[in-house]
């Protein structure tokens, strides 16, 4: 029989759990509480972006409309992309990471708690740096991906491609500093007898994400590094005239680019294999094969960059290859795909909210994955790359993939994080409105790019045949509003008037749904022993893993009130109580993050010859980034 590690107590503890107001937000190291921080800015960037795509889809409705001028559009589809790949999905991601990974995996905070908060802070503060130009029309307008020497001084001069070099920059920061967080955790605080083999397939996948990270920045952090030296210091690395390679920037980029594609999508494939065995009251199908698969998906994920220039006249060598790798990926992609089906085969399944946007994932991923096939194949791709085919594809792989499975992970760990269920008739709303607004929006894309239509156009005209298909994603973007607005409401009005949820509200099998909801500061009062790969379900319906071969006893102890599985509220405990060591609260992360922003944003003044001030402003960031270092690395943990 599996025992409990009884915990350390110290001199020194945590604050106690209740503690309330904006400072206590401010200086928190909570894993739970960050988490939230990310959840609900995350959530602001994604109603941003969304308003972006509203203004370019009203732009679009009908020919030759006027709703914006040419430049503001340009800002528009510049930032819809910045604001939804890096201040949205990859954040939202970042929420479930923080609050989820320690949970599953038996944990009562990440390994490093005060770089936790630092990434967050690092990630708000270069958000509103990206984001706040857009309100005075200097807002990036190179597009999402930048392509140089498009975006140097010569075709680019104003601010505005400065705000997206130091603003990615500032955000890659934050990524960086929490993928190493998160490995660490993940490879060094699992409870003890939580092998590798025994996590949930959520922190499975989320580990693969921050490997992918991790190599995948430094070339983006290259490519960004040359362009700012471009600028601001009269530098010829992406200088046509001075021998530099036109091909450079786009290498640097997709080596990125397409690695992250997989960092958007993986975590919302973790939250998936979460939802669906819950509410099919079966295991995970062929659970081993769905981590190998994951593992798979993450290594090819950084040869298949250049299918994105089959137009730039690589060769046929070269072509081949990227073309055979893309080909190739789609095989573990689609055994998730198959996994997924066999694991709802027979099982007894339930459609909740959570449910239904889970199985959307399984359907709208796998249009988009039939479509990014098709590009594999190098003429087809040169007839649609640039073309509104493009633009439904990546939307149904990232909006019907990642939105969708981020939505069945908000509605499925709402109860763990609040206490209380969302409304279950609006949720049900809510799906079925973004549903139907999500295929109305881009489904038609797929003709008007097979049609012709250019992406990131301003205006057309009529009688080219994309007149019809452009109305329809106009209205089905209106239709995405009202859903949106929807869940908006349903998930601030839930927080007080939700109906109370227990431990264990939806007959989970992992170890977060063993403690109460929300969880208390310190997680675990006592730290479970795990042997099983499903600790819930070997304890309260051994039927339902009968079939499971573990190689010790099917089973886990737990004693203390705050770990055992049970339905009604426990008495809650402070860690001083229970004389469990927590970290300190403190401002020192913020004031860092700060810090290096105000260092990096110096830059800005050298756009108009004010050395001086550029001067001032950076060593003064330097100097709070320092100080600041210096501060947080010789204080107590605890």
């Amino acid at each position: 029989m599996a025992t409990i590690a009884q915990p350390s107590h110290a001199t020194h503890v945590g604050a106690s759990a209740e503690q309330t107001g904006i400072w206590s937000w401010i200086t928190t190291v909570d894993h739970k509480r960050i988490g939230t921080l990310y959840l609900w800015t995350a959530l602001f960037f994604f109603l941003v972006g969304g308003l972006e795509a509203v203004m370019i889809r009203t732009q679009l409705m009908r020919p030759n409309m006027g709703f914006v001028s040419a430049d503001t559009y340009n800002q528009l589809f510049t930032m819809h992309g910045t604001t939804m790949v890096f201040l949205a999905v990859m954040p939202l991601s970042a929420a479930f990471f923080n609050y989820l990974i320690p949970l599953q995996i038996g944990a009562r905070d990440v390994a490093f708690p005060r770089l936790n908060a630092f990434s967050y802070w690092v990630y708000l503060f270069g958000g509103i740096f990206i984001t706040l130009p857009i309100l005075f029309q200097v807002a990036p307008d190179g597009g999402w991906f930048g392509y140089a020497p498009l975006t140097s001084n010569q075709f680019a001069p104003g601010p505005n491609i400065d705000f997206w070099v130091i603003g990615l920059q500032i955000l890659g920061v934050s990524s960086l500093a929490a993928a190493f967080n998160f490995i660490t955790t993940i490879i060094n605080m699992r409870a003890p007898g939580m092998s590798l083999m025994r996590m949930p397939m959520f922190t499975w996948m989320s580990f693969v994400v921050q490997f992918l990270l991790i190599l995948a920045f430094p070339p983006i952090t290259v490519a960004l590094f040359f362009l700012l030296m471009d600028r601001f210091f009269g530098t010829t690395f992406y200088a046509i005239a001075a021998g530099a390679d036109p091909l450079l920037w786009q290498h640097l980029f997709w080596v990125f680019g397409h690695p992250e594609v997989y960092i958007l999508i993986l975590p919302a494939f973790g939250l998936v294999s979460e939802v669906l065995p819950t509410f099919s009251k079966k295991p995970l199908f062929g659970y081993n094969v769905m981590v190998y698969s994951g593992i798979m998906i993450g290594f090819l994920g950084f040869g298949v960059w250049a299918h994105h220039m089959f137009a730039v006249g690589m060769g046929p060598v070269a072509d081949s290859i990227f073309s055979l790798m893309t080909m190739l990926i789609a095989v573990p992609t689609g055994v998730k795909i198959f996994n997924w089906i066999a694991t709802m085969w027979a099982g007894e399944v339930r459609f909740t909210v959570p449910m239904k946007f889970a199985i959307a994932l399984i359907g709208m991923f796998t249009i988009g994955g039939i479509s990014g096939v098709m590009h594999s194949s190098p003429p087809a791709d040169l007839q649609q790359t640039d073309t509104y085919f493009i633009v439904a594809h990546f939307h149904y792989v990232l909006f019907g993939g990642s939105i969708m499975g981020i939505f069945a992970g908000i509605y499925f760990y709402y109860p763990k994080m609040t206490g209380r269920f969302m409304n279950d008739g609006l949720g049900n709303l809510h799906f079925w409105l973004n549903f139907i607004g999500m295929n109305l929006t881009f489904f038609p894309m797929h003709f008007s790019g097979l049609y012709g239509m250019p992406r990131r156009i301003y205006q057309y005209d009529s009688g080219q045949g994309w007149d019809l298909f452009n109305m329809m994603s106009t209205y089905g973007t209106y239709l995405l509003v009202v859903a949106t607005a929807v869940f908006v409401w349903n998930f601030i009005r839930s927080r007080s008037t939700g109906a109370i949820a227990g431990n264990d509200p939806w007959g989970a099998a992992t170890l977060e749904w063993s403690i109460p909801s929300p969880p208390p500061e310190y997680n675990f009062a006592q730290i479970p022993e795990v042997t099983s790969r499903y600790p819930l379900w070997d304890l309260k319906d051994p039927k339902k893993t009968a079939g499971i071969d573990h190689s010790h006893a099917d089973a886990m102890t737990i004693t203390d009130a705050h770990a055992v599985p049970v339905h009604e509220e426990t008495e809650r405990h402070t860690a001083k109580e229970l004389g469990i060591p927590m970290p300190f609260s403190t401002a020192k992360p913020l004031f860092t993050a700060f810090g290096m922003c105000t260092m990096f944003s110096g830059l800005l003044f050298l756009r108009n010859d004010m050395f001086a001030v550029a001067m001032t402003v950076t060593l003064t960031g330097a100097a709070m980034l320092i100080g600041g270092l210096i501060s947080w690395f010789t204080a107590p943990l605890e």
